[in-house]
């Protein structure tokens, strides 16, 4: 026979029986508390074992096999690792932002995201969606966490943002004549049905997991509306036919309300922001089975820098300060009417690593400590279609674990002092 023989002995627990060789990682964590991204109360006392990077078994109290190395988590809450449904790695707003696409290059910005991905994941953020950066920076940055080449989370990546003409993520906006010329759906940019097809089909083609639209005007682009809808329902349906060919997750960028419902109607998977959100919308939402990114961290950060003489430009400054309070007032309206809310900050307008600033923020707004918590967990883990892996501590699942000292169900801020990071079965922070 070629080839070599793995032998192997048989470990046997009182629901599952695997194979252990000699080369495989065998730890088991011994949690004070764990939050499993399922329950609605923390369980004490608890061992859970791992095989490399799974999760093969959980046991009542602690238990210590021959040949597993201990983790000894006994004084902290365990929960599954964190989820954030948008953030951009490769940027970080600053006031000088704007200038920096004429003066940096490619390279600066993946350094950025490499140094951005090892905030996140440190964080205690194991896997985010980018929504948004320059295709072949954000996916090398993906494929180099990939291959272990830096740490950072598990990143599904939109790549270009796809806009229209003048909309918020047209790369042209705020160019001088010269230099605007007529992008098109290669650059993210469509007008029409048959633009819209072209551009996932670009996306694909860039390597994206995902995709991003921007359906109504932005904040921070050099645009005057910041509500406005910018997709016509013909356009929307030409995303979605290709999108549905292609198996991607559409998120939506979405400040107004008519460019908002549109674009639920047309069946996309997330409206991100939702800031001018209405009932009728949150009806519409919940019909279709829309999940809602409320990314209030943003919101209360550009609110904030508005009133910065400078900061921002003149074209900018009045949205920013009209829509940085209104989202936290908008999350909780939405909350209270059920619809399905996953977590999600817009790291990037802020600086990265600040992301547990949201649990803050959710809680305030009205969302029990527990529910902040599943919607980075396991809800942020079925809008990404990767539940069946991710969002819970689970027996099958990959070993994402994230602590913190304390009980976070009694003082939320602690989400913001992640003092323990498995991802993969590995400890990054300890």
């Amino acid at each position: 026979m070629n080839g070599k023989i793995k032998l192997c002995s048989v470990f046997i627990t009182a629901s599952l029986a695997w194979c252990v060789s000699a080369q495989d990682k065998l730890q088991v964590i011994h949690a004070g508390h764990v939050i499993n991204g399922m329950a609605n109360d923390p369980i004490a006392k608890q061992s859970i074992l791992l095989k490399n990077n799974k999760i093969m078994a959980i046991r009542n109290g602690y238990v210590s096999p021959d040949g597993y190395q201990v983790v000894d988590l006994k004084d902290k809450t365990v929960m599954p690792g964190l989820m954030d449904m948008h953030v951009h790695l490769t940027y970080e707003f600053t006031n000088t932002s704007y200038g920096e696409r004429f003066t940096k290059n490619e390279a600066y910005y993946a350094i950025k995201g490499a140094d951005n991905a090892k905030k996140t994941l440190l964080a205690g953020f194991t896997t985010v969606r980018d929504l948004g950066a320059e295709p072949q920076i954000i996916t090398e940055v993906r494929d180099a966490i990939k291959r272990g080449t830096i740490i950072g989370p598990r990143v599904y990546a939109a790549g270009k943002s796809i806009a229209t003409t003048g909309g918020h993520a047209d790369p042209t906006n705020g160019f001088k004549h010269v230099l605007t010329g007529d992008p098109g759906p290669k650059e993210g940019v469509i007008n029409g049905y048959d633009d819209a097809l072209k551009a996932i089909r670009h996306r694909y083609k860039e390597g994206a997991d995902v995709i991003k639209l921007t359906v109504t005007g932005g904040v921070l682009s050099l645009a005057k509306s910041g509500d406005n809808p910018q997709f016509t329902e013909r356009e929307l349906e030409g995303i979605m036919a290709a999108a549905k060919d292609y198996n991607f997750v559409v998120a939506v960028h979405a400040h107004g309300v008519e460019g908002m419902k549109r674009a639920i109607r047309a069946g996309v998977h997330s409206v991100e922001h939702g800031t001018y959100m209405d009932r009728e919308a949150m009806k519409l939402m919940k019909k279709h089975h829309t999940y809602y990114v409320p990314t209030i961290t943003a919101g209360v950060w550009v609110g904030d820098k508005a009133k910065i003489d400078g900061y921002y430009p003149d074209i900018v400054r009045p949205k920013a300060a009209a829509v940085g309070p209104q989202i936290s007032k908008t999350f909780s309206k939405a909350y209270k009417q059920g619809v399905s809310i996953a977590f999600g900050t817009d790291a990037g307008v802020f600086p990265h690593g600040l992301n547990g600033r949201e649990f803050g923020y959710m809680v305030a707004a009205g969302m029990p400590e527990m529910d902040a918590i599943k919607s980075a967990t396991m809800a942020a883990a079925k809008l990404l279609r990767v539940d069946d892996m991710l969002g819970s501590i689970e027996v099958g699942k990959l070993a994402d674990i994230v602590a913190v000292d304390g009980n976070p169900l009694t003082n939320i801020k602690l989400m913001e002092s992640i003092s323990f990071v498995m991802k993969d079965g590995v400890i990054v922070k300890q």
